[in-house]
């Protein structure tokens, strides 16, 4: 949709009936502020890496801790959005799996940046950085931005019978690195996903999305092959290495007796083998190389400025702490949230009179034009069908959408499935799913049953998912779970004709759902990266504002597989 330079949408703002006044606002922001509170201190321990010794080990030698290598390639002054940072929360590995990733701006680029960190397990890989690994690469095919890694990785977590220590563990020791080096062919399940990486890094180039990678220490194994797949490689003296077998492999299969600088070091790779486009003198040089790499990308957005002019909510960001409760069963009305996100609260509501618990509607992010579905409860026929003809719109005018959700299914019973629920719903996760456009995702509240289908959940290919601290992720509501489960075990008390124990039945109902409650919440659910990361209420706009900006990186065209029509 095009728009003059510095226009705006000439929908007026919207009016809010958010009480902020009131016992129940309070009650709200309280909890929202406890809930963040504990975000917070998890994403210091996750910073930490392997924890302060294995940092304090890093540094004397010279090295930077992964963060520190990721602030100094970025622009000045340019924010750095990190995904998944809680990645392994629950788990026995460490907050965050070893590895950081995320999209900043090197040389006026966005770029997807994946590090490991050396201070955990050596940088080993684990099921969780295996996770985020992957999605890096997939950020970056998907929106079409240079993929930059930093590597330093002892290879697969290959400890047969051990399990991680429950706590952030450090070590960025040269044994461990040995260790990894023995190969991957004893752990069937790491040898096939790492197959699956280096597919993902040679499609990349493919599609003419450059990837460059800097190697900070130790890639054995099959982690050589990064720098081996990668269009630009930069290495540093005395301290890069790279071979498909360390010195303990190399002795115990030829007999050969070598370090790993004779074996693989930066020298050799630069001077006799060409694996190194480029040697760095020490870290910082590395990092200024890569800058350089990056600038002469002659990389260029087919859409890059906003088309419309950026202005703040007229109602205050803050206000956003106090909107949803803890307890998901008290409604929510999205537009409130809606109101203090979008520029200057403008918002063009389509089909306000028609399905009413379906929010949809035009408005801008940061200049970026968005069309926006969210919850107001659950959905009805009418509600899906005014879902799926308002994508339909958005995809004839190439715009992104935005899906706030708040959603515990779609309407059940006798007469809605007489009015066609399921006919109707299927049709809006048919719209969804052939929809082109980019789809932006944040979690607000619930994210239930297949209403998170219909709302672009994960695994529709939208390009970004957050979470609110207060998102709750599961087939159903806790107390549907645990009620339905018990209506089961009734049942089969019936036929066997054996007595129902009632007050066993009951402490195995609240068991159930005490463990649906916790097994549904935010952290969980980002914890096993089933998401891009939980944000901050009052983030909510600016980081929509980077994802609309990153995901114009790729030509945004409307589907071509339906024109609209009326359902």
């Amino acid at each position: 949709m095009n728009h003059a330079p510095g226009s705006t949408l000439l929908a007026p703002p919207l009016p809010s009936s958010l009480d902020v006044a009131s016992e129940r606002f309070e009650k709200n922001r309280s909890d929202m502020m406890e809930l963040l509170k504990a975000h917070d201190d998890l994403l210091e321990v996750a910073l930490g890496g392997g924890g302060p010794e294995a940092t304090e080990r890093h540094r004397k030698r010279g090295k930077l801790p992964i963060r520190e290598r990721i602030a100094a390639v970025l622009d000045p002054d340019t924010p750095f959005l990190e995904i998944s940072p809680l990645a392994g929360y629950g788990s026995q590995y460490a907050l965050g799996g070893g590895m950081v990733c995320g999209i900043g701006i090197i040389a006026g680029t966005e770029c997807v940046i994946m590090g490991n960190d050396p201070t955990v397990m050596a940088g080993a890989l684990t099921p969780y950085s295996s996770k985020k690994w992957m999605r890096a690469l997939q950020i970056a095919r998907d929106n079409r931005i240079p993929y930059i890694s930093f590597v330093e990785s002892a290879g697969g977590d290959l400890r047969v019978g051990k399990k991680p220590k429950n706590e952030q563990a450090g070590g960025d020791d040269e044994p461990d690195v040995a260790e990894s080096a023995v190969g991957s062919a004893v752990v069937p399940e790491h040898f096939a996903e790492t197959g699956r990486f280096f597919y993902e890094m040679i499609e990349l180039s493919k599609l003419r999305i450059p990837t460059v990678c800097i190697v900070f220490g130790s890639s054995t194994a099959g982690g050589a092959y990064q720098p081996g797949l990668s269009d630009y490689n930069i290495f540093i003296r005395e301290q890069s290495y790279a071979f498909l077998a360390g010195p303990p492999l190399v002795k115990m299969a030829t007999g050969e007796i070598a370090d790993s600088e004779t074996i693989g070091g930066a020298v050799k790779h630069a001077e006799v083998s060409g694996q190194a486009e480029y040697l760095a003198d020490d870290e910082l040089d590395a990092l200024r190389i890569c800058r350089e790499v990056v600038s002469h990308l002659n990389w260029r957005k087919p859409d890059h400025a906003p088309s419309l002019q950026s202005e703040p909510p007229v109602y205050d960001a803050d206000e956003l702490l106090g909107i949803v409760s803890r307890d998901l069963r008290t409604p929510v009305d999205v537009r409130d949230v809606i109101a203090r996100v979008v520029d200057g609260s403008r918002f063009e509501e389509f089909k306000p009179r028609y399905g009413s618990t379906m929010i949809c509607g035009w408005a801008s992010i940061h200049g970026y034009p968005i069309g926006v579905l969210g919850n107001n409860g659950v959905i009805y026929p009418d509600s899906a069908q005014k879902a799926a003809h308002f994508i339909q719109l958005c995809n004839q005018v190439d715009i992104p959408l935005l899906f706030l959700q708040n959603i515990t299914g779609y309407m059940v019973g006798t007469d809605y499935e007489a009015d066609g629920i399921i006919k109707k719903g299927s049709q809006m996760i048919n719209a969804v799913t052939n929809s082109t456009v980019p789809h932006l995702t944040v979690i607000i509240g619930s994210s239930y049953g297949a209403g998170t289908y219909g709302m672009s959940g994960r695994a529709f290919g939208n390009r970004f998912t957050f979470l609110w601290p207060t998102a709750k992720v599961a087939v159903m509501g806790p107390k549907q779970i645990a009620g339905v489960m018990s209506e089961v075990r009734r049942g089969q008390a019936k036929r066997r004709g054996i007595p129902f124990d009632e007050e066993a039945d009951a402490e195995m109902v609240a068991a159930a759902e005490a463990a649906q409650e916790e097994g549904s919440l935010a952290l969980r659910a980002t914890g096993a990266i089933s998401d891009d990361g939980i944000v901050d209420p009052r983030d909510t706009r600016t980081v929509l504002g980077m994802c609309l900006s990153v995901v114009r990186n790729r030509s945004i065209e409307g589907a071509e597989s339906y024109g609209v029509f009326r359902l």
